[in-house]
């Protein structure tokens, strides 16, 4: 079984997703268990408080860091040896597919989702050194980005997909975009299924759907292609998808 515990203020903004969907499905098989961690659940007064002001001056408030250190070292203690780490930030890592491939092949994850203004840095320093980000941009907390990564990677465990092609289908599995997909019925609002799908040619369907996953890369992620070393087929698949387009 893959454990994923979560450090975080607002464990409801994460516990939905493992309810509902393929997560929900792998929690149900006992492929997968996901663990709720509050630092409310450590703070030594009675109120309860995780956070005070920041050094320095500023506005907002900072997560404090014994509490937080505590419910880590809860977390941890549950979770197999050997579990990833990280903890979520707008200054991280970016996530990509690669890296939730890398994170699913452990035995369980920890994830530290962030609060108000950010974290105690010492936190970092001492604790969970790696951060991770979504992307570019800000979250008011960590746990829907949590929420996120916890998706990404319980689709990867095995067995939790009805189809375990699924995944290795997926965009960015294979440095590309996924092709189209289409299904029933053949012909709506004066649009046409491909008659390659139709037609049921395997060898033609497989060129198909690749030569239409190097036009999207090409078309709306093209340094992805950048990274990418092209076989022959795929060269001359892309150069025919670039002339039809610029026809």
């Amino acid at each position: 079984m893959y454990r994923i515990s979560v450090v975080s203020l607002l464990p409801e903004l994460v516990e939905p997703v493992s309810r509902v969907g393929v997560v929900g499905r792998a929690c149900d098989r006992g492929l997968l268990s996901i663990e709720q961690v509050s630092p409310r659940d450590f703070a030594p007064d009675r109120r309860r408080t995780v956070d005070d002001r920041p050094y320095g001056g500023g506005p907002g408030m900072v997560l404090k860091y014994e509490p937080l250190r505590d419910a880590i070292r809860s977390a941890r203690s549950r979770l197999p040896e050997g579990s990833a780490e990280r903890t979520l930030s707008a200054q991280g890592r970016p996530f990509d597919q690669e890296l939730a491939q890398k994170l699913a092949v452990g035995p369980g994850l920890l994830l530290v989702a962030g609060r108000y203004e950010g974290i105690d840095e010492r936190i970092i320093q001492g604790e969970v050194h790696e951060e991770l980000s979504l992307g570019d941009f800000v979250l008011s907390g960590g746990e829907l980005a949590a929420a996120v990564v916890i998706d990404a990677v319980a689709r990867l465990i095995p067995g939790a997909l009805g189809h375990e092609a699924s995944s290795q289908e997926d965009s960015y599995t294979s440095g590309l975009l996924g092709h189209p997909q289409y299904t029933r019925p053949e012909s709506v609002d004066d649009m046409r299924v491909p008659e390659v799908l139709v037609e049921g040619h395997h060898e033609a369907i497989r060129r198909w759907r690749l030569k239409q996953a190097l036009g999207k890369t090409w078309l709306r992620r093209p340094v992805l292609l950048e990274s990418r070393i092209l076989s022959a087929e795929e060269q001359m698949l892309l150069q025919e998808f670039i002339e039809e387009h610029e026809a």
